[in-house]
């Protein structure tokens, strides 16, 4: 994980820059950047009642559902019936980020490149149409068509089945609510080695009953939205979706004049397994020291953090605790768009890697919504209700996950005037020159 490491396995050797040029979301607040940034900046919630599962005997079920999004209007090479609900968002995601990236599909299919998929729940709604089906009709009742979609593995197949991709490595990261960030992260390290020239990275999940119902036992989903730092927050509310980034090397995007959102400048991971549920604050810190070092950043250097920020009592109380345990007491901006998009689960990160980059690129916070009083023991600028102009360098992401399981990712502000006067430097040796982070 260091920036040390040679590009060949030897030590000393150039490592690329890595940048992102693409975007692809799809969340309840909207389908494609264009309409995800106009929701980012407006404070829009996703929040409504669940109408892709019965929720008869819930004392409250809102959750931030996708409720327009059409997947023949993206699947041009697979039947839609093929693809479960999670898999069809990722596979728009990567779409749009090809698009997005200015780039056709032969584009893609010319380079040596990755797909990286984190996840949490896999097609857990295809499962627990077939748990239905079980319990009403026996242990023999199955829907073959649906019982070969559950495989995860999809995810990122699928990606690589409708692109028609084949010098490709494909890969599913199972690391719960972090896994977006994992994704985005094998995916650096795969670009700067120069393992491959491009990556599709992200997370993706479908609300399901089962994770639903999972977080209702443990008592924390909340009743009607999220309130994340809030004094009086209840919970998370569950959502779906799937963010999906574009990423190349830097030589690469200026070579054929991209457009760059966001340098990736390092990240950092951690798994204490400490407790199945309960985040670990020592953990967090270390993590979050170690994408610094990772950057080669310190903590003065981060504007803003996209924190994990689930609403839920312990974690946003242990999330802060762990920031300011690295960051001491002059904390920056913390938000949460879980307020926004609610727990999209394996998509969270990366989606919030999106909105990170749009941030940077186009010089907005994004805010926290649903916010009435911060918890004084949280005691952070959470950006209320409204989204602020700013002149943006460098943002933190945080995803923490059960199990211990946390990464977290640094971005970079891209200097287009720099780019265009260092274009022929491109390729940065270890311990790289920063001097795009202006």
């Amino acid at each position: 994980m260091s920036n040390g490491t040679a590009a060949t396995g030897q030590p000393g050797a150039a490592r690329h820059r890595v940048v992102i040029t693409g975007l692809g979301v799809v969340t309840s607040i909207g389908t494609g950047v264009d309409a995800f940034a106009r929701s980012l900046r407006a404070g829009r919630s996703g929040a409504k009642p669940i109408a892709a599962f019965d929720t008869t005997g819930f004392a409250h079920s809102n959750a931030c559902e996708i409720t327009d999004f059409e997947p023949e209007a993206w699947l041009r090479e697979l039947p839609a019936d093929e693809l479960g609900r999670a898999a069809q968002f990722a596979v728009a995601g990567a779409r749009m980020a090809v698009a997005d990236a200015g780039l056709a599909e032969a584009d893609v299919r010319a380079r040596r490149s990755l797909v990286s998929v984190g996840t949490t729940d896999g097609e857990s709604r295809d499962l627990d149409h077939l748990t239905g089906l079980q319990v009403a009709g026996g242990e023999d009742t199955l829907d073959p068509v649906v019982a070969r979609r559950v495989w995860p593995g999809r995810l990122s197949a699928g990606i690589v089945r409708e692109l028609g991709l084949e010098d490709v490595e494909t890969v599913t990261v199972p690391t719960a609510c972090a896994a977006g960030n994992y994704a985005v992260g094998y995916g650096y390290d795969a670009i700067s080695s120069g393992d491959v020239e491009m990556a599709l990275c992200g997370g993706a999940d479908a609300l399901c009953r089962k994770t639903f119902t999972g977080f209702y036992r443990l008592g924390t989903i909340a009743p009607d939205v999220c309130r994340p730092f809030d004094a009086d927050r209840q919970g998370i509310l569950t959502g779906e979706g799937a963010g999906i980034l574009l990423m190349e090397s830097l030589e690469s995007a200026l070579a054929r004049g991209a457009r760059i959102y966001a340098e990736v400048l390092g990240y950092g991971l951690s798994c204490d397994a400490s407790h199945p549920v309960a985040p670990d604050r020592d953990s967090i810190a270390r993590c979050i020291t170690a994408a610094h070092a990772n950057a080669g950043i310190t903590p003065a250097d981060v504007d803003f953090i996209s924190a994990h920020g689930t609403g839920t009592k312990a974690n946003d109380v242990t999330e802060v605790g762990a920031i300011r345990q690295v960051f001491g007491e002059d904390l920056p901006r913390t938000v949460s768009i879980k307020s926004m998009i609610g727990h999209t689960m394996g998509a969270a990160s990366a989606l919030a890697s999106a909105a990170c980059a749009l941030a940077l690129k186009e010089g907005f916070i994004p805010p926290t919504i649903n916010h009435r009083t911060t918890d004084p023991e949280c005691g952070v600028d959470c950006v209320p209700n409204e989204a602020v102009e700013a002149d943006l360098k460098v943002v933190q992401n945080n995803g923490l996950a059960f199990g211990g399981n946390n990464a977290v990712l640094v971005l970079g502000h891209w200097n287009d005037t720099a780019a265009a006067a260092g274009a022929a430097g491109a390729v940065a040796a270890a311990g790289a020159d920063r001097s795009a982070v202006a």
